[in-house]
């Protein structure tokens, strides 16, 4: 049985931890609201970019562009890009993408499949398990800029194009409330296609101007390093928003976990104080 002592200690342990994940909460509160005005802004450019250049793949000829080129999956191995968080202290934010991750490289056995990780956690986790990894950068979603995603798209171009991925995924916690994230696969290398088309209407094509070869030179990478950034601004946002809900209900179990203990201190100490005047009452009496 603890001392009063200790449970005295017990409880200003407990109280400091609370001012930590308060304070957490807050900046965590702070940073989601910066971050998810990011999101907003750049989702309608991002969906928009989908939509036409996913229409512009399903009309032009796929030789056209060695990032429009269909390949089959076990010619190479496909690149995955993981993006985790930095830090820990989220609820099972970086759990859900590493176990998801695991799961997209063992459910098809033929399929080989190397890493690019994006984020602290997932690179250990990656790393010391002997995965093949070929690309890994941490730190940079602190200060998140469109160049560090246009770094990470020119590595999927080169890998795409030069034969060593035969396609190009990206994985990440999609920003859908401050409640609820949402884990997303997308493949961003081929460049789509768009699904449902009828076969037996003919696509129309596009007039060019200048050239196809040039559009598409300029167009397909810029849109490649826009879908990345996006999903960057999504993990980012969804970190600060698991990690706002994981130190607010960690400050609400700090609170029930000091009432509990002050309760169980004040049965302590009044069963002291009754024990203390049976004897001076017993002793009294035996007097």
């Amino acid at each position: 049985m603890p001392s009063l002592i200790d449970l005295r200690r017990r409880i200003r342990a407990v109280k400091s931890t609370q001012q930590i994940t308060k304070a957490m909460k807050m900046i965590a509160a702070s940073r989601l609201r910066k971050a998810q005005e990011r999101v907003v802004n750049a989702r309608p450019f991002a969906q928009q970019s989908l939509h036409v250049l996913n229409s512009l793949a399903s009309r032009v000829d796929s030789s056209r562009h060695p990032l429009l080129a269909l390949r089959e999956e076990t010619s190479a191995p496909v690149l995955l890009f993981v993006l985790t968080a930095d830090k820990g202290l989220c609820g099972s934010f970086n759990t859900n993408i590493i176990k998801q991750a695991g799961s997209f490289v063992l459910d098809t056995p033929e399929r080989q499949v190397a890493l690019g990780l994006i984020g602290r956690k997932g690179r250990d986790f990656f790393r010391r398990r002997g995965y093949d990894v070929r690309y890994e950068v941490v730190n940079i979603f602190m200060h998140l800029k469109y160049g560090d995603a246009a770094a990470i798209a020119n590595v999927a171009i080169e890998d795409f194009t030069e034969g060593r991925a035969s396609a190009v995924y990206v994985l990440y916690n999609e920003f859908k409330s401050v409640m609820q994230q949402r884990i997303a696969i997308e493949r961003i290398l081929p460049i789509p296609r768009l699904e449902g088309l009828d076969p037996s209407r003919p696509l129309v094509d596009y007039i060019y101007e200048p050239e196809p070869a040039t559009i598409l030179d300029r167009v397909l990478p810029r849109h490649v390093e826009i879908q990345v950034f996006r999903a960057m601004l999504e993990s980012a946002a969804a970190e600060h928003a698991a990690r706002m809900t994981a130190m607010d209900a960690a400050s609400k179990n700090a609170t029930d976990v000091i009432e509990q203990l002050t309760l169980y201190m004040n049965k302590m100490r009044q069963a002291g104080i009754t024990r203390e005047i049976i004897e001076v009452v017993s002793g009294a009496e035996a007097l």
